[in-house]
């Protein structure tokens, strides 16, 4: 029985390291994919690609800010200029993702088909757990274009939207910047 329990662990512990090696194959092919837009546009690519995100539309923007740490640390770079420019293009982007929801956003929900009821509840557990909401949607695809959108249309207060969004957007810009 121990001798299945060490082949077990050990069986699992390949899983596992092929699946680190997959994981990183697929950040490099798509590191790979957005060099040329980063040699091609540098530092306003970057933040361009992620201030569009934080206001709803599709861009690379993630994929660009590891491929400018990439390139910092070859020296190509500046990785303090890159962070500072991702960190500011991370919280305008929401920002202005946050005034769209405010203005626009209650006829967009009517239009998707949700019910005032459950707006309410959506609208009830952002009020509860919306800093925490803001602060993670910036690591998932998704949620991390359209939270300013929802936290507006929502009415998330603009002070507690502001101060969660400098704090998600620094926490995810370090992370994927050093990391």
């Amino acid at each position: 029985q121990r001798q299945m329990c060490i082949r077990d662990r050990a069986q699992t512990s390949h899983e596992l390291a092929e699946s680190a090696e997959h994981v990183v194959r697929v950040l490099e092919d798509e590191v790979a994919k957005a060099q040329p837009l980063l040699e091609r546009y540098g530092y306003a690519g970057v933040a361009g690609a992620i201030s569009v995100e934080g206001f709803g539309l599709p861009a690379p923007g993630q994929t660009l800010l590891m491929a400018a740490a990439l390139e910092s640390a070859r020296g190509h770079l500046n990785i303090g200029l890159v962070m500072v420019l991702a960190v500011l293009a991370a919280v305008m982007g929401n920002s202005l993702g946050y005034l769209i929801g405010k203005l626009g956003g209650r006829p967009l929900l009517r239009k998707l088909g949700v019910n005032e009821t459950r707006e309410a509840k959506i609208a009830a557990l952002f009020e509860r757990f919306g800093g925490g909401i803001v602060i993670l949607a910036r690591f998932f695809d998704g949620p991390r274009q359209l939270n300013g959108i929802i936290a507006g249309m929502l009415e998330m207060r603009w002070w507690v939207f502001t101060a969660f969004n400098i704090v998600g957007a620094v926490v995810w810009v370090s992370v994927w910047g050093f990391g």
